[in-house]
């Protein structure tokens, strides 16, 4: 927990910036919107205790907006467990970390021998609103240290059977969860179609505070999580779907009229308006990541020397394909316009190009990815888990038929999924091997005869699955998954034309230096974004290789940020990331390294 900020000291901060103090300040809510704005308050501090207690079981909490809407504290299970007082509990952690400011602390856990949540009172005028002209549901929570489950946050009673809709998810009304994945998930019935839409956040942090505001206009839903929406607008919906005489959740999500999820964590507001209120009218103006991305917006070049050059990489663009294709679009047409000029030898994706086997995704992805196409840009295409589906659709949109008139495209498998370019830059030809994930067993023979015939060759390797991020000790380094342990033993460390592999899949990035069997350097680099700001916020990965200087020289780019004007960036918007996995430089001696003595992998000491 952080440390409480001294009185003095904060109150010298609310009058050099009062915009934290109106913010920090939680009693002319109501007055700023109008009481008729704010249907409902809940902030959990002690302060707004209407009666009983936790130990007790019977506290409530009163609705700060005066409309009645007050909540009364649920228990479920074993009434007698004796960790049933443990399962909320007052805290004085909070967002602004306030003298006089509590959160309530959830410790549910899944499958325990008892829990607790809250609900709206019988009666409650709250629990008949259908919001037709629009609505705002802010939370201000934090996740607890270690979660791996999904969790309810709040929801509205019922099932949308009951209503005789039909389509969609009909054993659910409304929900406000986090996934097990950590990310918000907004889901709704609305009144003017047959089925739920849904607005996603990227992952929360565990043990940071987060402003979430579900905002509808009385058109689209927009979800926001510390001032970024990741994912922009829902399709057109309407109001808020209510069965008769159901109430609201705190703290809980339902399925088919049962409870679903509990949550865990610290609450310490949630707020409902009846229409969409506009920023500066929000519990938190001003909320932001703990940990954002580091970066600069500063003007970078792309080669330092103009006889290098590039090879890109782009990380898992699933989240494009399925919620952002703007941010695709963005990427390929900078690939496409900019190839020649900043001297980019190939492009690879390292899988992931859609999140589902949807028609939708597979022609965004197209449309975006046609522009390399259009303009003879080199390219190779791994495939991802999220791309495999019955009939194959990434051999039908990205298989061999694709690549077979493109000169730098030597082959593929018999599987269709892995596939190699030969591609000339520099003093070299570079090798670029695509190994399949699913299909790595049955490919596996067809990758080392690539290899083997191609023994001269320096040698990118390319597939979905490799390494992943393992945090120790507050430092994130590299490990070897099943797949990635595989593929090092049969295709890299004896094949010592390999210099480096990439990989997608795992959320997070992370690189580390290998020495194969002939005790040179193997390069593996982890990049994926996708469970981050806007599914990747358009980053890149460019490899610039300086034979004079003898260096690689890592960076990390998005030229989706880089069209945005400076009034369109928010604090996570940066045109080049920097730290120590996203910029940096090693050592490479060329003429060295690529050097292969080795006549044969047999020959190999082991």
């Amino acid at each position: 927990m952080r440390m409480k900020k001294a009185f003095i000291g904060l109150s010298l901060l609310f009058m050099i910036v009062p915009g934290i103090a109106n913010s920090a300040n939680s009693i002319p809510h109501n007055a700023k919107n109008g009481r008729d704005t704010i249907l409902a308050d809940w902030k959990f501090t002690r302060q707004h205790v209407k009666s009983g207690s936790i130990d007790e079981g019977n506290l409530m909490i009163e609705d700060a907006s005066k409309h009645g809407n007050d909540l009364e504290m649920v228990t479920i299970g074993d009434t007698a467990s004796p960790e049933i007082k443990k399962l909320i509990q007052w805290s004085e952690d909070d967002i602004h970390d306030r003298e006089d400011v509590d959160s309530l602390e959830f410790t549910n856990r899944e499958n325990g021998p008892s829990g607790r949540y809250f609900k709206t009172k019988k009666g409650a005028p709250i629990n008949s609103e259908k919001f037709e002209n629009g609505f705002t549901v802010e939370a201000i929570i934090k996740l607890p240290s270690k979660t791996n489950n999904g969790l309810g946050l709040f929801s509205r009673q019922g099932k949308a059977a009951d209503l005789h809709k039909m389509d969609g998810d009909t054993k659910i009304l409304s929900a406000l969860t986090v996934s097990s994945d950590q990310k918000i998930h907004w889901t709704s019935h609305p009144s003017n179609l047959n089925y739920n839409v849904s607005n996603w956040s990227r992952s929360l942090n565990a043990d940071e505070w987060y402003h979430l505001a579900v905002v509808n206009d009385g058109s689209a839903t927009t979800l926001t999580l510390n001032n970024i929406s990741d994912y922009g607008e829902s399709e057109k919906v309407i109001g808020i779907a209510a069965a008769t005489g159901k109430g609201w959740n705190i703290g809980a999500s339902e399925w088919g009229n049962k409870l679903d999820k509990l949550f865990a964590g610290n609450i310490e507001e949630i707020r409902i308006a009846n229409k969409a209120l506009l920023k500066k009218d929000w519990l938190v103006q001003n909320s932001r990541d703990d940990k954002p991305f580091e970066g600069t917006n500063k003007a970078l070049p792309f080669l330092t020397n103009k006889k290098n050059y590039n090879f890109v990489f782009i990380p898992d663009t699933q989240k494009y394909s399925s919620q952002n294709p703007e941010i695709f679009n963005s990427q390929m047409s900078w690939i496409a316009n900019n190839a020649e000029k900043k001297h980019i030898i190939m492009n690879t994706f390292v899988g992931d190009i859609v999140d589902s086997d949807t028609e939708k995704q597979w022609q965004n992805s197209l449309a975006a990815i046609s522009k390399l196409d259009k303009k003879h840009i080199p390219y190779m295409m791994a495939a991802g888990n999220h791309d495999y589906a019955t009939g194959n659709p990434f051999l039908t949109h990205y298989g061999p038929q694709r690549f077979q008139n493109k000169e730098y495209y030597k082959g593929s498998s018999r599987s269709g999924y892995s596939s190699y370019a030969i591609a000339k830059a520099g003093s070299y030809q570079y090798l670029v091997l695509i190994v399949d994930m699913k299909n790595l067993h049955k490919d596996l023979q067809w990758a080392k005869n690539v290899l083997e015939g191609h023994r001269d060759k320096p040698t990118i390797l390319v597939s979905h699955d490799i390494i992943f991020p393992n945090v120790q000790k507050d430092k994130t380094i590299a490990a070897e998954s099943a797949n990635g342990r595989l593929i090092w033993n049969e295709l890299v460390k004896d094949h010592n034309q390999v210099f480096m592999t990439v990989n997608g899949h795992y959320f997070g990035i992370a690189h580390q230096v290998k020495q194969n069997t002939a005790g040179n350097d193997v390069i593996q680099m982890l990049v994926n974004y996708q469970s981050n700001y806007r599914g990747g916020n358009g980053w890149l990965r460019l490899v610039e290789f300086n034979e004079k200087k003898k260096q690689l020289f890592f960076r990390t780019y998005s030229p989706y940020v880089d069209d945005m004007t400076k009034k369109e960036r928010t604090y996570i918007d940066y045109k080049f990331l920097t730290g120590e996995n996203n910029s940096f430089i090693l050592n490479w001696d060329f003429k060295r390294r690529f050097t292969f003595k080795q006549s044969h992998p047999a020959d190999a000491k082991h």
